[in-house]
């Protein structure tokens, strides 16, 4: 699985964009909490998707706040961490958080 980085607020845009033609996948991560740890190892483990299919970002929460506040304003979600949100058409379509994040439901997103 290979992560593309979000570091920046112009990115945001860039995931609208892509998010028009394929799904996108943010994973929020805190590099503190064991919970976060797992459930990215969890997701890295079980992921068996293509870039093709769905593009995942790793936003490394700690390191940039300022990304993650603005994610949770735009896409209307309650931050929370680890949290993913799958991203279709600039909306997001799903969220789920902590243990609850799973491969095979985000699969069934698709």
């Amino acid at each position: 699985m290979t992560w593309f980085p979000l570091t920046n607020l112009e990115q945001i845009k860039d995931i609208i964009a892509e998010s028009a033609t394929t799904p996108v996948l943010i994973f929020k991560h805190s590099t503190r909490c064991s919970i976060s740890v797992t459930a990215l190892s969890r997701t890295e483990r079980h992921w068996s998707f293509t870039s093709e299919q769905i593009i995942p970002y790793y936003l490394d929460l700690l390191s940039y706040r300022e990304v993650s506040n603005a994610v949770a304003a735009q896409f209307s979600v309650h931050h929370e961490s680890p949290q993913v949100l799958l991203i279709k058409n600039g909306e997001c379509i799903y969220e789920e958080t902590h243990l609850n994040i799973l491969v095979a439901e985000i699969a069934e997103q698709l």
